[in-house]
């Protein structure tokens, strides 16, 4: 075999994904979904509030689906690692501040739930040199039980749902939320410590990757 035929045979270089892209469309999509929520809760009529829940339903949906079309087709960008996490925090933030401003959901909760997301988010960029720490299984149950949370929340009087009820599950996703927060601090300390290779000169390796949509810490 030749060069030529030998360099035809070897399998091309995969490109880096373009930032125009449907996961990242996704992405925008949840971001311009967040005042169109908003402006649905606020509206106060019964009818809003299910098309505030539906457009909440909606965004959180993308936020699944971004992630799973971002890893199984390549299309993890710098812009989707940046933009994915900001969408994520900029739904919860408005359905929590949003909530807390009708009067609805006490203002401490809403506190402790955004210091804890922008804290872990912020952190998150912090540690991002030595890698990226994988999902738990706390941290997805988290994101779960603020979404059912946040939704119960968004249902209208007539729903008939006992305000007690809501209020359970928002109390088990703050717990989740602080005891998954407490867990990433003590891992991200972990990591940003020099390992003993490192401490003996040796360099370290610098080649972690992060993926979006599975970030959910």
């Amino acid at each position: 075999m030749n060069d030529a035929q030998g360099t035809a045979a070897q399998p091309a270089a995969a490109q880096p994904a373009g930032i125009v892209n449907v996961a990242n469309v996704l992405t925008l999509v949840r971001i311009l979904l967040v005042p169109v929520f908003v402006l649905c809760l606020v509206n106060g009529s019964t009818a809003w509030r299910y098309v505030s829940l539906a457009a909440f339903l909606g965004a959180s949906v993308t936020d699944y689906l971004d992630g799973q079309l971002a890893r199984k087709r390549g299309l993890v960008t710098d812009f989707g690692k940046i933009a994915d996490p900001i969408a994520d925090k900029a739904l919860t933030g408005a359905a929590l501040i949003t909530l807390s401003a009708l009067g609805e959901l006490s203002g401490w909760v809403t506190g402790l739930i955004l210091v804890r997301e922008v804290g872990i988010t912020v952190m998150r960029f912090a540690v991002i040199r030595r890698g990226v720490i994988a999902a738990s299984k706390g941290g997805k149950l988290k994101t779960l039980l603020q979404i059912v949370a946040i939704s119960l929340y968004l249902l209208p009087p007539s729903a008939g749902l006992p305000p007690l009820a809501k209020e359970i599950v928002m109390g088990a996703a703050l717990v989740v939320t602080l005891v998954t927060g407490v867990d990433y601090v003590v891992r991200a300390v972990r990591m940003h410590q020099p390992p003993p290779d490192e401490a003996l000169g040796a360099p370290v390796s610098d080649e972690a990757v992060t993926v979006r949509g599975d970030e959910h810490s």
